[in-house]
């Protein structure tokens, strides 16, 4: 029997590339690449028109849930110039608002534009899962450098996922749910992380309008439960030229069915408003799931991925992280395109840059540090031919 892509991938993986570390077959990874009858798509077109909507649909359902929304009707960009003290660069402080059946929202963003930016810039957008004093560009932080990435060319938005949704149980009754929720909410509604990376998409509609912003090179950065949104954000957005997840683990970018780290029932029982109510069917029974997160990676194809992990952040299992990496590549290769660019997992400080879909292991805990953000600067500017601005 002809090999297929997805055999040919576990393959190239079971020949020891990975150096001990679980194969496909091992795990028994749904393949990326099968049709509804499980037929491998034999072309990137195939795979576009038959295979992508599929995996969406499975993740919606069983996964993050259905938004009952896209672009409200009513959104608006207001925005202002602000005079930051010392600084060069451009900073804009606007707000997205929109309205629902529930009420407006409004969620607020702070971008930095590089100092004299001769032709529109790549924009860097950081999903920030942790306090607002992280957007005071007068207190410096590595949790987003935005001046250090202005000065490599970029510019660099950030917004607080509070404004979309607080990260709370509380029933589902307050920020976008309560705008646009229908009563009674069905098994596969959106939890909390969908809506969060409904917002990024909000404010990417927004910042690709500003005429200093490059819409053809926009990333979505997350880190830990912010990762998991950005994934989640990439798949479905095509907008997104590059998704960037940070310590994401799990229902972000470790595999589901190694049941390392934090597991299904783990993150449902401590985050229960994360996810759709059905995802609380598989805790225990990661195998019965009908997708992985690999194919989440692939969902991004034929666009760029990054993912991240850290050497001490066993909670979210980087050898998965990785795994997650390597079993989207068949994916990539569909389309004609390198994955990862190496089977073998790097040793902590490694980086695997030249593929599509970019990783680094760094040494150290669970955070998002300047470490993280220049391998972020570097594979971007690989890509997008972004010259280095502080040469």
């Amino acid at each position: 029997m002809k090999p297929t892509p997805f055999s040919r991938a576990r393959s190239f993986v079971s020949l020891g590339l990975l150096c001990g570390l679980a194969t496909a077959d091992d795990l028994q990874l749904p393949d990326p690449l099968a049709d509804a009858s499980g037929k491998p798509a034999e072309s990137a077109e195939a795979w576009d028109r038959e295979v992508r909507p599929l995996t969406l649909e499975k993740f919606r359902a069983h996964v993050y849930g259905r938004n009952p929304v896209g672009k409200p009707d009513d959104l608006k960009w207001t925005r202002q110039v602000l005079d930051v003290a010392g600084m060069k660069e451009q900073v804009i402080e606007g707000h997205v608002t929109f309205s629902g059946p529930g009420g407006a929202g409004k969620i607020r963003v702070l971008l930095v534009i590089p100092a004299a930016a001769k032709e529109p810039s790549p924009l860097f957008l950081l999903i920030n899962n942790r306090g607002p004093e992280l957007s005071d560009l007068t207190k410096p932080n590595g949790f987003w450098p935005a001046l250090e990435i202005a000065r490599r060319g970029f510019a660099t938005a950030i917004f607080q996922v509070a404004d979309v949704d607080p990260d709370k149980s509380e029933g589902f009754k307050d920020g976008v749910h309560a705008i646009f929720d229908k009563a009674p909410r069905g098994p596969d509604a959106w939890g909390t992380i969908a809506a969060w990376a409904w917002g990024a998409s909000r404010v990417i509609d927004a910042l690709e309008k500003e005429p200093a912003i490059d819409a053809r090179r926009i990333a979505v950065v997350g880190h830990s439960r912010g990762g998991k949104t950005a994934l989640w954000c990439g798949a479905q957005d095509p907008r997104v030229a590059l998704v960037v997840s940070n310590n994401s683990g799990c229902t972000g970018a470790a595999l589901s069915r190694r049941k390392q780290g934090e597991q299904l029932a783990d993150i449902n029982r401590n985050f229960p408003h994360w996810f759709c109510e059905n995802y609380k069917r598989y805790n225990g029974k990661e195998e019965t799931l009908p997708v992985d997160q690999h194919q989440l990676i692939g969902l991004i194809a034929p666009r760029l991925a990054y993912v991240a992990s850290a050497s001490a952040d066993a909670w979210a299992d980087p050898e998965g992280e990785f795994l997650s990496c390597v079993h989207a590549g068949p994916v990539y290769r569909l389309h004609g395109l390198t994955g990862l660019e190496a089977g073998t997992m790097p040793k902590p400080g490694g980086k695997l840059h030249a593929g599509s879909v970019g990783y680094h292991l760094r040494p150290g805990k669970h955070d998002l540090t300047l470490t993280d953000w220049q391998h972020f600067m570097d594979f971007a500017g690989l890509h997008w031919k972004q010259p280095d601005a502080r040469r």
